[in-house]
């Protein structure tokens, strides 16, 4: 990845950092604070893919019913929901470093804390700990990597999707094998948030603030600008804010439940249905390559593609009954559009769609609208089964919604894009 311009020097307005004046990094440093910054994403991904696979044996031990499985399943991203906002708003006035180390060190604490529960309700509560975390952790981590490599902002969110999707194929496959080995589906809980906190002690001796604290503004004219929305909240973020939910409640609807779906439908082992499952993460690393087409291409047209591209995808997961084999490169299709392509892509667009100085609050609308709704993907989900059977239900959810973010997406304008050709 080719090595940012010089770093801003100038204080934005209302960002207050430990460093006014910020020095380059040198590439080799640059590399290596993203490289760690990025297996700090891989930690966080394993994190929140590690319960769904071992949701079947956490339902047996607690008597958890399929809707308050599915609740919990998804459930932490609830707290990414609630920190999305809050800490676009910090990271566009404080150290992003400072939050990154934080939220690192929150969602580890909340992973540690969830085989301590004694029933659902305060394992909910650690859920959504967790994902207070991980959204702090994604937002100062998109707005950092976004203004650092602003050229090539797509690339490089992309390139952090193949990490996440790293995350998410080897954890459910490590969590199994840990749960298996150890003969508790507490123990993959405790060896990865105790990874987190490692991460995080990493992260604080070897990231560089200059990597971190990068204002775009300094190395353009105010005046180029002028062609956008004053607001952060305008037409085309409402639009891909609209865009954002219909993907985190379709995403994590079927993530959260696939394994189980797999299982109980169609019975499937729970070894065969991790490795299903880990091709979701697998299918997520197609993300450098999405990234890259979002940087050349119009957002809107490959965003529009993608979305029809993930509802055909879930119509041969649900309304087929192949063998593990096939079920696997399903599950592969739908972790290439949903997180390797829609993901990074809806994430950069986001940021596109304002102006340098409210980067973070673009960022944070993201994780907003994009975690609100999966949030509450999975009851969903599990009350859709209930009452209509896996197929109907897999339809509903997972098929046509998408056709509705292809609705808004029309309303995009992206010659309005900080990125536009003027």
């Amino acid at each position: 990845m080719t090595h940012a311009a010089p770093l801003d020097a100038r204080k934005t307005s209302g960002r207050a950092t430990s460093d006014t004046h910020h020095r380059a990094v040198p590439g080799v440093l640059a590399g290596a604070g993203f490289l760690v910054l990025a297996l700090s994403f891989m930690v966080n991904a394993m994190d929140r893919q590690v319960f769904p696979p071992l949701l079947p044996g956490i339902r047996a031990e607690y008597g958890f019913s399929l809707q308050a499985g599915g609740l919990l399943a998804t459930g932490f991203t609830l707290g990414m929901a609630f920190a999305g906002l809050p800490s676009g708003y910090l990271v566009d006035r404080f150290s992003r470093k400072t939050v990154l180390l934080v939220s690192i060190v929150i969602y580890s604490l909340g992973t540690l804390a969830t085989p301590l529960a004694s029933g659902f309700a305060d394992m909910a509560v650690y859920r959504i700990v967790s994902g207070l975390g991980e959204g702090m952790q994604a937002a100062a981590l998109f707005t950092a990597i976004g203004a650092y490599f602003h050229h090539r902002r797509g690339l490089a969110l992309g390139a952090l999707g193949v990490a996440f999707g790293v995350g998410v194929f080897l954890g459910p496959l490590i969590g199994v094998n840990l749960a298996s080995a150890h003969g508790t589906w507490r123990a993959p809980f405790i060896v990865f948030g105790t990874a987190g906190l490692l991460m995080a002690a990493i992260a604080a001796l070897t990231v560089r603030r200059g990597l971190t604290e990068r204002s775009v503004e300094r190395t353009t004219a105010a005046q180029e600008y002028d062609h956008m929305p004053a607001s952060p909240y305008n037409r085309n973020t409402i639009a891909l804010a609209v865009s954002s939910a219909i993907s985190g409640v379709v995403l994590y609807g079927f993530i959260g439940l696939y394994p189980t779906f797999l299982i109980s439908n169609l019975h499937f082992t729970s070894a065969q249905a991790a490795l299903a499952m880990s091709f979701v993460g697998f299918g997520g690393m197609t993300g450098i390559v999405g990234g890259w087409l979002g940087d050349r291409v119009d957002q809107r047209n490959l965003l529009i593609v993608s979305h029809l591209a993930l509802a055909a995808s879930s119509l041969l997961v649900y309304q087929t009954h192949l063998t593990i084999g096939w079920q696997c490169l399903f599950a592969f299709l739908m972790g290439a559009f949903g997180t390797g392509f829609l993901f990074p892509n809806t994430n950069s667009a986001m940021q596109r769609a304002v102006r340098p100085s409210q980067v973070g609050r673009g960022a944070g609308l993201f994780i907003s609208s994009y975690y609100v709704t999966a949030a509450f993907s999975g009851l969903i989900f599990a009350a859709l089964v209930d009452g209509f059977g896996w197929h109907l239900a897999g339809l509903w959810q997972i098929t046509l919604l998408p056709l509705i973010a292809v609705a808004a997406l029309t309303f995009v304008r992206t010659s309005e894009f900080s990125n536009a050709v003027r």
